[in-house]
């Protein structure tokens, strides 16, 4: 009888250690400390790697004299940088273009996107997004004197888009709702579409508004419609959800505070 009694106090002894034991078993996700493992991976490296645009003056520009990277953007990354590392400066950008972002995050080369990226539901099911920075809308630059007044007025002509930009799909939806005729080409940078508007290649660059100022000169002018919102987000691998919910109460407390208009007039941007 006392056997048996030893034996059933040793199984409960043991039940109760492998109880605990699941108890204090950190979660798969999750670093020791309830630390988001990207993020301790980001403190071991030391360094915050974001992908920033470096041809969108006032967002994200590369002075072609100094060789550095400078905008509202660039700040944004301190900030993050300030809040994972305690140092605005340890962060490393490497520039992107609209095509090459995504593949850039997916391979884990950059651990975020501040590069004018707009959320839209689609991108929503690849990436995680941050709660919207800022605000713009697509529209038209063309010549002065060709006389361009409208959309209506570029019927038949070629229009200036960024490849994998959501501008061109805003403006065939808007192209098709005006029963219009247009033909996009594509180019992998905006320097690029300027350089096809000034020869003459192109009658039309397209992208966001704030966008297009960066380009503006006496020999150009920007139309005052504005099709389909665009709404930037920093965007984060989809895997990666304790970085994503950091870059995104990083945008709500600047929001808050005041700290994400000053950034938008300290740029010109408001």
């Amino acid at each position: 009888m006392k056997k048996i009694v030893y034996l059933m106090m040793s199984l409960i002894i043991i039940a109760g250690l492998l109880v605990a034991g699941c108890g204090s078993s950190t979660p798969s996700n999750q670093a020791a400390g309830g630390e988001a493992p990207e993020i301790k991976a980001i403190k071991d490296r030391g360094v915050l790697k974001v992908g920033v645009k470096v041809d969108v003056p006032k967002f994200g520009f590369k002075d072609p004299q100094t060789g550095k990277i400078d905008g509202m953007e660039i700040d944004l990354a301190r900030k993050l940088a300030k809040k994972i590392l305690g140092d605005e400066n340890k962060i490393d950008v490497q520039a992107v273009t609209a095509k090459t972002r995504g593949p850039l995050l997916d391979n884990g080369e950059i651990d975020l996107v501040i590069a004018t990226f707009t959320i839209t539901e689609e991108r929503k099911q690849s990436y995680n997004f941050s709660d919207p920075y800022f605000s713009d809308g697509v529209a038209l630059m063309v010549k002065k004197s060709a006389g361009i007044q409208s959309l209506k007025d570029l019927n038949g002509k070629k229009i200036g888009v960024a490849q994998s930009a959501t501008s061109k799909k805003a403006l065939i939806d808007e192209v098709e709702k005006q029963g219009l005729k247009v033909q996009f080409l594509e180019f992998g940078t905006y320097p690029e579409i300027k350089t096809a508007l000034d020869s003459g290649r192109i009658d039309c660059f397209s992208v966001d508004a704030a966008i297009l100022f960066g380009y503006l000169d006496d020999s150009t002018t920007i139309l005052p419609d504005r099709y389909s919102p665009q709404l930037y987000g920093i965007a984060s691998k989809k895997a990666n959800t304790g970085l994503a919910k950091l870059a995104n109460d990083t945008v709500g407390e600047m929001k808050s505070s005041g700290e994400l208009d000053k950034l938008i007039q300290k740029w010109g941007l408001k």
